[in-house]
């Protein structure tokens, strides 16, 4: 099920909180497993099978779990490795044996079939949330967990399929609150502003660069100019960002209405003035995750500079590995690992001499024009790197990536083809509008196109994020006339409804 969809909106979720609103003061223990059974439902309904991969996730885990409180101190490691491996050997079946097969294939000279596996929906976050828990568990972190509360801290819709990642110490204290907390009107509030700006990220901004995007890699192998593929490689880049990040605020707008607190997932990335800064913003609980439990288990900084940048390269190369089976995924997590080693020498370098740190060096500036230009240049250097990057990340192969890149180069510049530009017509805005009696202009689509795109560069560069804008906004008629005009365009764009980019990983 996909919260921009029919059913998502105008049956799950009003029968989920009626549920839970009924049953939270009452008997919370009831509200908890309606809020897991109503998880269960919106996961298995995508597809049945993989309910009986998830359930078996929670089992697996929650005994491990027991287990490793149970187990002498001697023997705890065997358990806790045991069950690491048994979570990585599942996601590994599922999502990379083919990839290693066909690899195996490529260099052995084999012919051992594919199996064709199907990738069960969100199987990369709920294992690696669960594999943090474990960890979390042998560290001695965590204490006591009741299944049903792990249950839901594993299984619980709004953060399910695509994250954001989240740790014991977020969730599972405030799913035992569940009924001690009174009812936040505030907060349900704020939760209603962040679904629907998340919504109309995804489904008003994303999708509608996404059909451009779309339609150039389908017809990458018969010619598209380099104006199309100049401008595939942008519309990307801001498609996945808002797709991604739309998500993740409907996640978060979704815990709101339910009483919980999601973390925070993205900070207005693209505004990055380099790529350590852009990996502190961008998708921040996966690059949390690796922190805790790849990064500084190898030894971090502890170890030297050398060993520093070594495992900083492996946190990046698992992170590539980690989104897909691929060596396009492979080479894209390289590229950001090279880079961030880079800028990390770069950055001891210049402290060791004494000069001021990147970002004490912008408000410290006498020079306040110099400092601002300078900044400007950071920003748009790191963004173009992330768009060249991103090239790699959608491609189906590194072939793919390449051909796309390599038509930017070809010097065909011309006016994109009317077919690429027709995705930008908007038909659910102008309908909306005139309904409202609040336009009767008709623009051209190429028009639309470059209004569309200076709008999305504003958002993203010179906006607040949504969750600043939500720090920052009263409540009153105009919010709720603003929330109105978002919501009832995007249902009117449900007839496109496509699935979110993250699901894929």
């Amino acid at each position: 099920m996909l919260f921009n969809s029919y059913i998502f909106i105008l049956a799950f979720l009003p029968i989920c909180l009626a549920g839970f609103y009924l049953l939270r003061s009452r008997v919370p223990v009831a509200a908890k497993i309606w809020l897991i059974s109503m998880s269960l439902w919106f996961y298995g309904y995508f597809n049945v099978n993989y309910l009986v991969i998830m359930l078996f996730s929670i089992g697996f885990n929650y005994v491990i779990f027991r287990i490793l409180k149970a187990t002498a101190n001697s023997k705890r490691k065997a358990v806790f490795i045991a069950g690491i491996v048994i979570n990585l050997a599942v996601l590994f079946y599922f999502k990379y044996f083919d990839f290693f097969i066909d690899n195996c294939n490529a260099l052995l000279g084999t012919e051992m079939p594919l199996r064709n596996i199907l990738l069960p929906l969100g199987i990369s976050f709920f294992t690696f949330q669960q594999v943090g828990f474990l960890a979390d568990t042998y560290r001695g972190e965590i204490k006591e967990c009741a299944f049903v509360d792990y249950a839901l801290f594993v299984s619980f819709f709004p953060q399910l399929i695509a994250g954001p990642i989240v740790n014991y110490d977020e969730m599972i204290p405030q799913f035992k609150a569940i009924g001690v907390k009174e009812f936040d009107f505030d907060r349900f509030l704020r939760g209603i502003y962040i679904f629907i700006l998340g919504m109309g990220k995804k489904v008003l901004i994303a999708d509608t660069f996404g059909g451009a995007v779309d339609f150039a890699y389908a017809n990458l192998a018969y010619g598209i100019n380099s104006t199309e593929a100049l401008l595939a490689i942008l519309f990307y880049t801001l498609q996945l960002y808002f797709d991604f990040s739309g998500y993740c605020d409907m996640a978060i707008g979704l815990g709101l209405l339910l009483g919980i607190d999601i973390p925070v997932n993205f900070n207005s990335p693209y505004k990055a003035t380099n790529i350590i800064d852009f990996w502190k913003r961008w998708h921040i609980t996966l690059s949390r995750f690796f922190t805790k439990n790849i990064y500084i288990p190898l030894g971090g900084n502890r170890k030297g500079n050398v060993r520093m940048y070594i495992n900083l390269f492996i946190v990046f190369f698992l992170s590539g590995l980690w989104h897909g089976a691929g060596w396009n995924f492979i080479l894209w997590g390289s590229m950001h690992g090279i880079l961030y080693v880079l800028t990390r020498m770069y950055e001891r370098i210049k402290t060791a001499k004494g000069k001021e740190k990147d970002g004490e060096t912008f408000t410290r500036s006498k020079h306040n024009a110099t400092a601002v230009l300078w900044r400007g240049i950071s920003v748009l250097l790191t963004f173009v790197f992330v768009n060249i990057a991103w090239v790699f990340f959608r491609a189906s192969g590194t072939g793919e990536a390449f051909k796309l890149l390599s038509e930017v180069f070809r010097g065909n510049w011309m006016l994109p083809g009317r077919e690429f530009a027709d995705y930008f017509n908007l038909s659910e805005l102008w309908y909306l509008l005139k309904v409202l009696h609040l336009t009767s202009w008709d623009f051209s689509n190429y028009i639309l196109m470059v209004l569309f795109l200076i709008f999305a560069v504003i958002i993203t560069f010179f906006a607040p994020n949504v969750h600043e804008m939500a720090d920052r906004t009263q409540y009153g008629i105009s919010t709720a006339f603003f929330l109105a005009i978002i919501l009832i365009w995007c249902v009117v764009s449900l007839s496109g409804v496509s699935t979110f980019l993250y699901f894929n990983f």
